[in-house]
């Protein structure tokens, strides 16, 4: 057998999500998108961007950090400055971040118990690590598309020690709640005598939809984490946010759950340039999701596609929800040949299944996506659909 028809051979045997995914990866290299965040990148890309924008956030002669010293606490304290808090501490991941802080409320509380959404990070994508590493113990105020209210918290059946709530809750479609329905939450928890735990992974780009400074958005809360690579574009890493007394408990136990990493600036380093270049751009980000998000529904709705939704109808944040009445593997094929065929990816993301012949996906709106008007949303939204006409919809 020759080397080429091995190699057709090899290349049959891959599943068809794998050829998907190549076809995808392909496509999305050099297509116009919505947002092209830095991940996607080559190592050697990622390395040249640090090389460039580093100088402009820190002195790079200066000695670089040691178990969290010099430029961690640098960004620990300007995150603390950020967030109206006394303290911060930097950790490696998000997961531990949430865990040493519910943990740490939970001895000073007295109770292990913590309420949250159920559609909330710990709860679906974290393989229960709050229960089986930490012992806490979480109860599901709701499990519905929505925010919790006022009157779950202050009702539910159950004492709990603290209250935690994701903003903006992203596997509900990117939610918040108005500012009236945030401190209303907040109130009704401390009647409760909980505290308050922000689960803020994406809380940097909350102020536009607020209307009200980062500061005075974390203030209501007891306790606030971060992430640096969600929106910022960081390499990783996130902070915990609070009193100064809770921190420094917080940083004995991130040494004990194995965060004290020995060098960390490189990644401190990104975060640093994320705050500098990424955050004053969230707010600008967002209007111009609500001007997708507006064309999109326009696009489909002049194709004729006989239902489409996108949620929330005007974004709170740059994210939102596309649902399309098509099977999920029906959506990313089109969406890969359109690509393919035009040079324009509109919806890169993947499709998950909302129910029989019913999908969506997650779109999201950075620096690449300014340059969208909405006519050319709308004229790619028509052209995806005129891509489906015969493709299995309801």
């Amino acid at each position: 057998m020759s080397d080429v028809a091995e190699h057709k051979g090899e290349q049959d045997t891959r599943s068809a999500e794998e050829r998907l995914r190549d076809r995808r990866d392909a496509a999305y290299r050099h297509a116009r998108v919505l947002s092209r965040p830095g991940f996607g990148d080559s190592v050697r890309a990622r390395l040249a961007w640090l090389q460039e924008a580093a100088p402009e956030v820190y002195d790079l002669d200066e000695r670089a950090d040691m178990y969290g010293d010099r430029i961690v606490e640098a960004l620990e304290e300007r995150v603390a400055g950020l967030l109206g808090q006394e303290a911060a501490a930097f950790f490696p991941t998000g997961t531990m971040a949430q865990q040493v802080a519910l943990r740490c409320w939970a001895g000073r509380t007295g109770t292990p118990t913590v309420a949250l959404h159920g559609l909330s990070h710990p709860e679906v994508h974290e393989r229960d690590a709050f229960s089986l590493v930490s012992g806490l113990r979480p109860l599901r105020l709701t499990s519905e598309s929505r925010l919790p209210s006022a009157a779950e918290v202050r009702d539910f059946e159950e004492p709990f020690g603290t209250l935690m709530l994701e903003l903006p809750l992203r596997d509900a479609g990117f939610l918040l709640p108005t500012w009236e329905e945030l401190t209303e939450l907040v109130d009704a928890a401390r009647e409760r005598e909980a505290v308050v735990h922000f689960d803020g992974a994406r809380l940097w780009e909350s102020t536009e939809h607020f209307g009200r400074p980062l500061d005075e958005i974390a203030g209501l809360a007891d306790t606030v984490y971060v992430s640096f690579y969600k929106s910022l574009d960081g390499f990783g890493g996130a902070a915990l946010a609070g009193p100064r007394a809770l921190v420094e408990e917080a940083k004995a136990w991130r040494h004990r759950y194995g965060g004290m990493i020995f060098q960390q600036f490189p990644t401190v380093l990104s975060a640093l340039i994320g705050l500098e270049r990424e955050l004053p751009r969230l707010p600008e980000y967002v209007r111009h999701a609500r001007v997708v998000a507006a064309a999109l529904r326009d696009g489909f709705a002049a194709a004729g596609v006989p239902w489409a939704r996108v949620h929330p109808e005007v974004p709170h944040i740059h994210q939102f929800q596309l649902w399309l009445p098509y099977d999920a593997p029906v959506l990313a094929e089109t969406a890969v040949r359109q690509a393919e065929e035009t040079g324009t990816f509109l919806l890169p993301a993947g499709w998950q299944p909302g129910g029989p012949g019913l999908a969506f996906t997650e779109v999201t709106v950075r620096s690449a996506g300014l340059e969208w008007t909405a006519d050319d949303v709308k004229e790619a939204a028509e052209g995806f659909a005129a891509r489906l006409v015969g493709g299995g919809g309801r």
